[in-house]
């Protein structure tokens, strides 16, 4: 799918032909978005939305396009529920701080996953001890599917918001966000949705779900680092403080007190990074152009035949094997030691795996993956994560098994 269109998939690492699977962490760039932090710079860089001059009023008319193209991507009534923020950790952290200030109080429960990401758990962990409140999680089932029905039994008066990964960042599962959605609902409980894995993997309609807040980033999806979303229904965010002051998000500042401005610049405090929000915009036409449908069955595609391949190697463990899963896949590979005494199984630590396969040129994610409370449930270290992007192909999964046999082998 145009890896000509990615100059770094030309790099070579030690010496080798780069093999890039670390989507998940970060996503490469297409000429186009990069093109376009070229244009802004060089052809209309200024302040937007206070200036009367030239530069100004196109600067602003580019940021404010690129919001209406967000909206229209995930869905959304209007551009006025997309906040631009840093990417999905801040916009948690906004949502977070804003949502508790609101609505959040001693003795009220907010709801996450077993699977979370560290952003969808500090953020609300903090919100707790400011708040005196309590921060429950689903639990997982043998398979690392989630329990559902401990989740019904965790629903009562006093849960105020449940918010959960769409795809968990270590597993690649898709959740059954709708049922989610629908239980918490049916007790007049919002529901906000981590889209950092899904929104750059599939099709994701935030009037379709009926979520009331999702956040994603721009550089998981193809587009810049520092630029991010997070999507409220309207009537949520019209209730909501701001979580920052400043410039841009007032009205009127007085001695006696400050007025905030209109959704959405209300949660947009100082100079919004419309570089940004220009070079994202471009990365949507980019997948737009490509189609949803074509880009979830190539990635579909990719992510059986690589799990395919690795269940093949003896020793390898892959986590939440044969579940749906949206372009990641982690496993471990344990190898059977024999004494005079007894036979046990090791670990190749996933550190160990990770370093011999950059050496041959394989980019992966090792580690917890900044999701310890499932690493430490599963019992390990760590991972080791492949997650694949567009322009990835069965050539580089190839590859990728090739160095992992010579891997394996030189460390047993």
């Amino acid at each position: 799918m145009k890896r000509e269109d990615f100059a770094i998939l030309k790099e070579r690492v030690h010496g080798r032909e780069l093999v890039y699977l670390d989507n998940a962490a970060t996503s490469q760039k297409p000429q186009a978005v990069i093109d376009a932090i070229s244009e802004a710079y060089t052809h209309w860089n200024s302040n937007i939305h206070r200036g009367v001059h030239h530069l100004s009023q196109v600067a602003t008319s580019k940021h404010e396009e690129a919001r209406q193209k967000v909206a229209d991507f995930i869905g959304a009534k209007s551009s006025d529920e997309i906040i631009f923020t840093k990417g999905t950790t801040d916009s948690l952290n906004a949502l977070a701080f804003s949502f508790g200030e609101a609505f959040i109080g001693e003795g009220d429960e907010i709801i996450v996953s077993g699977l979370e990401h560290h952003s969808n758990i500090v953020p609300w962990q903090m919100l707790c001890e400011r708040k005196k409140a309590v921060l429950r999680h689903i639990p997982l089932r043998e398979d690392l599917s989630l329990d559902i029905e401990a989740f019904k039994g965790f629903l009562s008066a006093r849960t105020k918001l449940v918010s959960v990964a769409h795809v968990s960042n270590v597993l690649g599962t898709i959740q059954p966000i709708e049922e989610i959605i629908r239980l918490a609902h049916a007790q007049g409980v919002p529901v906000c949705i981590d889209g950092a894995q899904s929104v750059p993997h599939m099709q994701v309609n935030v009037q379709a779900l009926d979520c009331d807040f999702l956040a994603f980033s721009g550089h998981k999806m193809y587009g810049p680092t520092g630029i991010g979303v997070l999507y409220g229904k309207r009537e949520w965010l019209e209730k909501l403080p701001p979580h920052e002051g400043g410039g841009e998000m007032i009205n009127h500042v007085r001695w006696s007190g400050t007025t905030y401005n209109e959704l959405p610049y209300k949660f947009e405090a100082g100079t919004p990074n419309f570089v940004g929000s220009y070079a994202l915009s471009k990365a949507i036409d980019y997948i737009q152009a490509l189609g949803w449908e074509a880009i979830e069955a190539h990635e579909r595609e990719l992510t059986e035949y690589c799990e395919a391949q690795l269940s093949a190697i003896e020793g390898v463990h892959i986590y939440a094997e044969h579940q749906p899963k949206a372009g990641v896949i982690s496993f471990n590979i344990f190898t059977n030691h024999q004494s005079p005494i007894t036979t046990h199984q090791s670990l190749l630590h996933p550190f160990d795996i990770g370093t011999l396969l950059d050496q041959q040129g394989v980019a992966v994610r090792t580690g917890h993956h900044c999701a310890e409370p499932l690493i430490d449930s599963l019992g390990v270290p760590g991972t080791v994560r492949v997650s694949f992007g567009l322009y990835n192909d069965k050539a580089d999964i190839d590859a990728f098994i090739a160095a992992l046999k010579k891997a394996i082998m030189m460390l047993s």
